[in-house]
């Protein structure tokens, strides 16, 4: 779909190209979220993360988040960009960008996208502690 972009790579996301790509001269708002690797969760502190993804059924979702963020919210365009593989602390594991004529619905819509993808789409991540590694969903 024109409207749509999504991507899951182990490549380095580039931020840039993602803002370039969700902008048009109908958007009055764009709303980008940018998810970093932090350096501690739950008080302990992180080295690195893992990521991986069911490929087929992660894009099958994400592509059907978007589609039902077009549905609910009066957005021009919805981009869903995740990495897989080993991230270190500050690298960008997610990129979620929205456009609309006005913020609210980029807003509402952008925070939809990312909330629902935490929930539905199979990637799982693995924190490296000091004391050994953890799987856990890609949410909170």
């Amino acid at each position: 779909m024109p409207n749509i972009q999504i991507l899951l790579s182990a490549e380095v996301l580039n931020i840039q190209s993602c803002i370039d790509w969700i902008m048009s001269p109908e958007s009055g708002g764009i709303d980008v979220f940018i998810g970093t690797v932090r350096n501690a969760t739950k008080g302990k502190t992180v080295f690195k993360l893992d990521f991986e993804a069911y490929e087929p059924m992660a894009i099958s979702e994400m592509e059907k988040i978007a589609k039902q963020a077009l549905e609910k919210w009066p957005v021009q365009k919805v981009l869903i960009h995740h990495r897989t593989g080993t991230l270190q602390i500050g690298e960008v594991p997610v990129i979620i960008a929205v456009s609309a004529a006005h913020r609210d619905a980029a807003f509402d819509a952008c925070r939809y996208v990312i909330d629902t993808l935490k929930q539905t789409v199979p990637i799982w991540k693995k924190e490296a502690f000091e004391d050994g590694d953890v799987w856990v969903a890609a949410h909170p």
